[in-house]
């Protein structure tokens, strides 16, 4: 997969995949409270597959989902990282902020504390001028999450999701901007 970057917070690791983050991640998009705001839960061999589009994705830009740990035990949770669709829409093409980690990691501020490092990579090291982040209109978990690391919602830019069917519940998709304007104000 050639180098990746590793980012590191006072808690977390950000970082490659490991042949030992497969059983646990495959178990997490397992979980029906984890996939809660996703149109069904993932089966192994979608979840490898996802897997092999998110080391791609590193491939191509240099960034990507980084598997995500707890330092001090080194205990794989899930991912948090940057994005960039390939889907099309009004705001498209972006960089795009997302997470998703295990239940039992929930409620500790983890996702908050790992997206700003990847928002301060995306700003400092790859010079992006905005990041986005959306989900569905319903999940106020990930919506408070955009919220803490100073992300407004653009409802300008509310969208029907394009790889999910016309008329699921899920479809519609709130979106959250941050200018590197906007974070620099928020880290001064």
């Amino acid at each position: 997969m050639g180098d990746i970057v590793e980012l590191e917070t006072e808690r977390l690791r950000l970082r490659r995949w490991q042949e030992p983050d497969l059983a646990p991640f495959i178990e997490l998009n397992a979980d029906r409270a984890v996939m809660e705001h996703f149109p069904s839960v993932l089966d192994a061999t979608e979840v490898e597959l996802m897997l092999g589009r998110i080391q791609a994705h590193f491939d191509r830009h240099g960034f990507g989902l980084w598997a995500t740990e707890v330092l001090e035990t080194g205990c794989f949770i899930g991912f948090v990282g940057l994005a960039v669709p390939t889907w099309s829409a009004s705001f498209t093409p972006c960089v795009e902020i997302g997470w998703r980690l295990a239940r039992e990691a929930w409620g500790n501020g983890y996702a908050p504390e790992a997206a700003r490092a990847c928002l301060t990579f995306g700003y400092e090291e790859l010079g992006l001028d905005e990041i986005l982040s959306f989900t569905v209109p319903g999940n106020r978990k990930s919506r408070r999450v955009m919220e803490k690391i100073g992300m407004a919602h653009s409802p300008a830019d509310d969208f029907e999701h394009p790889l999910i069917e016309p008329g699921h519940p899920l479809r519609r998709h709130v979106v959250y901007r941050l200018l590197k304007n906007d974070w620099r104000l928020e880290t001064s």
